[in-house]
């Protein structure tokens, strides 16, 4: 998964609008106690974030 791929589904799932503000702002223990920001710029891949905004967010299997 590429980024934009990622960023497109965080706004799918979020809002356009509100997806920047929760990626900056959910510290997420699956993700090491970080912020799917701080994930990212640490390189996690895109997927493996994904994968954590999936279960946090409870979203259907369709979108894992």
């Amino acid at each position: 998964m590429r980024h934009t791929e990622f960023w497109a589904r965080m706004s799918a799932a979020l809002g356009e609008s509100y997806a920047p503000v929760w990626s900056s702002q959910q510290v997420m223990a699956s993700l090491g106690g970080r912020t799917v920001d701080q994930a990212l710029a640490d390189g996690l891949s895109p997927k493996q974030v994904w994968r954590a905004v999936v279960e946090r967010l409870e979203l259907p299997e369709s979108e894992r």
